[in-house]
């Protein structure tokens, strides 16, 4: 890993941080930033947004990523580690491995859709040819508390 394990987990809440702000919009509770691994600076945030656009590409990791590219002028994001607190999708995924993104923390693994280890993992596919390097489950207990509360909730209305 490219940080210790004390700024992994201070960054990891920062995503947690995000997720909040997306349930407060009334979005599923994921977030995720992206640092700079030489410097240690945040270059872009992001939380889910597909309620609010209805748009089906708009979750954390894309939005950040399209933040960070923006910022850096690049598509290329060498030298970033990506925070997020559900295991990436397979569109996630994909545009993680495309944008050359050099390791992926995430929190909650997730067994309906995760593409770093629980379905499959796209990270390790060999025909690639960029291969993350990546940690799940960090803070996992807090992000699937927070997804499965907002959940909850969602059915207690109806």
């Amino acid at each position: 890993m490219k940080f210790s394990e004390e700024k992994n987990l201070s960054f990891m809440q920062m995503a947690l941080d995000q997720a909040q702000l997306a349930q407060a919009d009334g979005e599923v509770p994921i977030g995720c930033l992206i640092v700079d691994n030489q410097t240690s600076e945040i270059i872009a945030t992001g939380f889910n947004e597909r309620e609010q656009t209805q748009d089906a590409i708009k979750h954390a990791e894309i939005i950040a990523i399209e933040k960070a590219c923006q910022k850096v002028g690049s598509w290329r994001l060498e030298h970033t580690s990506l925070y997020v607190t559900l295991e990436p999708c397979p569109m996630c995924a994909g545009a993680i491995i495309n944008s050359r993104i050099e390791e992926v923390i995430f929190g909650a693994y997730d067994p309906k859709a995760g593409s770093v280890g629980s379905i499959n993992n796209l990270f390790e596919e060999k025909r690639y040819n960029h291969h993350p390097d990546f940690l799940g489950g960090m803070l996992a207990d807090d992000s699937a508390s927070l997804l499965q509360n907002f959940f909850r909730e969602i059915r207690r209305k109806k």
